[in-house]
């Protein structure tokens, strides 16, 4: 059993221990309430699983509370001890987390307008021949294998595909911060060429800061070009076809977007329409 209190010893059950944060484990102020969340959102806190992982181990009998079998949508305390079993563990470690190079005219999801998803180019044949895993690919590797963030169907660039409900949350929960970047090549007006000497610098600092989409100010980016014809941006959200409706704002034409990077993960050499596996000691 995993056990999110104290660290066994090494006489004790071989699972790994998950330490509860010491501000989460604090001694309850007198005669208030005491604090309780619903368990699948601890275990997601603690970095256990996805809150839809805890559900399914929940409903499985894989999780316990202070000693006893948890159920569905239970309360619990911020100093609970949980533990996770051996079976749910293993689970996990056969999760796989796919980077891929989608081209254009593949969607980032679902299906859709007759356009097929990107997921569909997991195949054997289309493994980078320098994947160095030494995963074996197989069909139940498909099961559940979702993106964890878009990418819209005229760009390309490095698009993740995952199982593992800790990286979706990671890269695209509601509290994440993943730096993500972009190389944009635009126009501005009928200038083509020489898009930096005709940009005005007031309006690239708008990029920087100070636009709004939907309504809402986005946060600080970082803008700046990469060449006369092609600017790099590096975002901490992500906004449906956010950069082009930012370009859209200042003058500019984007006339190809590319991801080249997700926090710590690089795109690398991977061939447009190629995969590989993320490797062990890759962290986002």
């Amino acid at each position: 059993m995993q056990d999110s209190s104290k660290p066994k010893s090494p006489s004790a059950s071989a699972a790994a221990a998950v330490r509860v944060p010491k501000a989460a484990a604090a001694a309850p102020v007198a005669g208030a309430a005491p604090v309780t969340v619903r368990l699948n959102k601890r275990m997601a806190d603690l970095g256990l699983c996805s809150r839809r992982e805890a559900d399914d181990w929940i409903a499985r009998g894989w999780v316990r509370v202070n000693g006893l079998p948890a159920v569905m949508g239970q309360p619990v305390a911020v100093d609970a001890r949980i533990e996770v079993a051996r079976e749910a563990e293993q689970q996990q470690r056969q999760q796989v987390t796919i980077l891929i190079n989608k081209p254009v005219g593949y969607v980032s999801g679902q299906a859709e307008d007759g356009h097929e998803p990107a997921v569909v180019l997991v195949q054997p044949q289309n493994r980078w021949r320098e994947c160095n895993s030494r995963m074996r690919w197989g069909h139940e590797q498909l099961r559940g294998l979702a993106p964890a963030g878009r990418l819209d169907i005229d760009s390309i660039g490095l698009l993740v595909l995952t199982q593992d409900g800790r990286i979706a949350r990671q890269l695209i929960g509601e509290d994440s911060e993943m730096e993500k970047e972009y190389l944009v090549r635009v126009s501005y007006g009928a200038e083509t060429l020489n898009v930096q000497a005709a940009f005005p610098p007031e309006k690239l600092a708008l990029l920087c800061h100070g636009l709004s989409l939907d309504g809402q100010p986005l946060r600080p980016a970082q803008v700046g070009w990469q060449n006369p014809e092609q600017l790099r941006f590096v975002l901490r959200e992500g906004k449906k076809r956010q950069i082009r409706r930012m370009c859209e704002q200042v003058g500019l034409f984007v006339t190809g977007l590319k991801r080249v990077r997700i926090g710590r993960v690089n795109l690398g050499h991977l061939p447009i329409g190629q995969w590989r596996y993320l490797a062990p000691h890759e962290q986002f």
